[in-house]
């Protein structure tokens, strides 16, 4: 593989990789932490509202417990959870690689193509990740049952 090549796969594909694997790490830790506090915030008041038996608020008891529902139905739909950690352990072992690559150790020792191995492996996290979140977003939440 030539330099220029290999320079253009750094700066198109591999950079292009690492921000958008951070980017949607980051985005997606937000959304898990949003939901996890809203649903805590919500589990928590529920039972005060039924125990302070306020007359006519049976109606926000209702309210309050469907809003902890569809958030706890959200994070597992969504799975922002396994996206977070699935995207910024690719993000990480993709940057790890380049480290690997220019000190010239693990794979990268005594190799004389070592442009060509570190496209390959680049590559191969890449399709792992891809097939991990097919696998995650495919798989129905645990205990769901279609029938």
């Amino acid at each position: 593989m030539e330099n220029s090549e290999f320079e253009k796969y750094l700066k198109e594909r591999y950079e292009d990789q690492i921000n958008w694997y951070d980017k949607k790490s980051i985005w997606n830790q937000k959304m898990y932490k949003r939901f996890q506090g809203i649903v805590i915030v919500l589990s928590v008041i529920t039972p005060v509202l039924v125990a302070m038996r306020i007359e006519k608020t049976h109606w926000l008891v209702v309210i309050v417990s469907a809003l902890v529902a569809i958030g706890t139905t959200s994070l597992k739909t969504f799975k922002y959870q396994e996206n977070w950690i699935n995207y910024r352990t690719t993000c990480e072992t993709l940057r790890k690689e380049i480290h690997f690559y220019n000190v010239g150790v693990g794979e990268y020792k005594d190799i004389n193509n070592r442009e060509a191995l570190f496209v390959e492996r680049v590559e191969a996290l890449i399709s792992r990740e891809n097939t991990m979140w097919l696998t995650t977003s495919l798989r129905p939440p645990i205990g769901h049952h279609p029938f």
